[in-house]
């Protein structure tokens, strides 16, 4: 989109190109004088640059200014509708800043400076790519190479060409599943590679009434201890990370290549991110998941669904002293509940008329929201105090675009790198329970 900026600059350098074609044709003509009405224009057309060039500055000025107000007015409710506002994809996640990843990435300087070192924005097969990394501050495998992305086919990018981009965006959530686990935990952030922190591992409370002392000697008087018990736990922050081949013909395309960014780089590293919090076994690259965590309680098969949902639930009060805050459950085992009925054939939760349960639904699971998530396995879901589990982002989702990966170079192609740092920990592990719902 052309700003106004641009349009004072192209004004700029056609007065001045004018003024020069004068000057030049004084040349040619053997370097004579300006003739009167030479000298007139280019004085006019000097004139104009001149009062272009101030109208220019005042433009930068004003832009400098109003982003100055939106950062003063982020974080205190005052924002900049469009640009500050926090915003959710369809497929559950939340993007900062009212930008996406992917339109992140083609306005920023990095990927400006690589159109730009294009010429007409194409990149030719000889021309080097290679950009810094581009992603939000705050806060590849041996396995075989997937489809290249291409921008002359209609089964691959040349298919995602459109004057919307959203539209294709849209396409892609057709594979995406809703992420929920961001939304539940606590977030935090960290600037090291590891985070230590304190996991509550039980409480003994002993206190009781204590009659005055009527000794000085003996236990007359004395009050009971009561006792913590914690564990000092070291997490390391793990990197999360996935890329793809692009032609250069592809890169080219702001559209098509904010696309690929928003809906499939970075809802996969997402997505990867919560099955790690759920079923991270803790070896090699993996975080430490909520169902390896030790010290998680367990809620065994009792009776049927709501009886043994419901158990679970006194567990995190009772043994957890927690206040739960909900459900997480595999969407096989939320159809189950939703398709429980009473000995008259009537549905517990609304049938296919009522609102059902889960992510979108209102009906609750023992006044407690249920959430459906993928990461869960079926057979299995959990309960507790999600609060007491801790998100601490390192480094959020970035991009990195480079010809230097194996041939890419002479094959005119390039890799698009989207990676992550995160670590993650449980501060109460009794406060959740792991359900069987799967009867013996």
């Amino acid at each position: 989109m052309t700003t106004k900026t641009d349009d004072l600059i192209a004004q700029i350098k056609a007065a001045l190109q004018a003024a020069r074609d004068i000057a030049a044709k004084a040349e040619t003509d053997g370097d004579r004088d300006f003739t009167d009405a030479e000298r007139a224009e280019i004085q006019a057309k000097m004139t104009e640059a001149s009062d272009l060039k101030g109208r220019l500055e005042g433009a930068r000025a004003d832009a400098k200014m109003r982003d100055a107000i939106a950062d003063l007015g982020d974080g205190i409710g005052i924002v900049e509708k469009n640009e500050k506002a926090a915003r959710r994809t369809p497929s559950g996640l939340i993007v900062p800043d009212g930008k996406s990843l992917g339109r992140h990435f083609t306005t920023s300087q990095e990927y400006k400076d690589l159109l730009a070192s294009a010429p007409n924005g194409v990149f030719g097969k000889d021309h080097r790519v290679q950009s810094r990394p581009v992603g939000f501050e705050r806060l590849i495998g041996s396995g075989g190479q997937k489809a290249l992305v291409t921008g002359g086919s209609d089964t691959s990018a040349g298919a995602f060409v459109r004057d919307d981009w959203r539209g294709l965006q849209q396409g892609l959530d057709l594979f995406q599943r809703p992420l929920v686990l961001r939304d539940l935990v606590t977030s935090g952030t960290t600037t090291s590679d590891t985070v230590e922190y304190v996991r509550m591992t039980g409480v003994t409370n002993t206190a009781a009434p204590v009659p005055e002392a009527t000794a000085t000697t003996g236990t007359s008087g004395i009050k009971p201890e009561s006792g913590l018990t914690a564990a000092r736990v070291t997490t390391p922050v793990r990197t999360i990370a996935h890329w793809i081949p692009v032609t250069k013909r592809a890169l080219s395309d702001a559209a098509q290549i904010r696309t690929l960014i928003d809906a499939f780089l970075q809802y996969g590293l997402e997505e990867e991110l919560e099955d790690q919090m759920i079923a991270g076994d803790g070896t090699g690259e993996n975080f430490e998941g909520l169902a390896n965590v030790s010290g998680i309680q367990s809620q065994a098969w009792d009776t049927d669904l709501l009886t043994t949902t419901r158990k679970a639930l006194t567990l995190v009060h009772t043994v957890g002293r927690s206040v739960p805050t909900g459900y997480v459950l595999n969407p096989v085992d939320v159809e189950r509940l939703d398709l429980l009925q009473d000995n008259e054939g009537r549905y517990y939760f609304g049938g296919p008329s009522g609102s059902g349960m889960g992510f979108g639904g209102t009906a609750p699971l023992w006044r407690l929201p249920v959430i459906q998530s993928e990461g869960v396995p079926a057979g299995t879901g959990y309960v507790g105090d999600w609060r007491k589990a801790v998100l601490w982002d390192r480094e959020q989702a970035s991009i990195t675009v480079s010809d230097s990966h194996a041939d890419f170079f002479v094959r005119n192609m390039v890799a698009i790198l989207a990676e992550m740092r995160a670590a993650f920990g449980v501060l109460q592990p009794s406060a959740f329970v792991e359900i069987d719902l799967e009867e013996a």
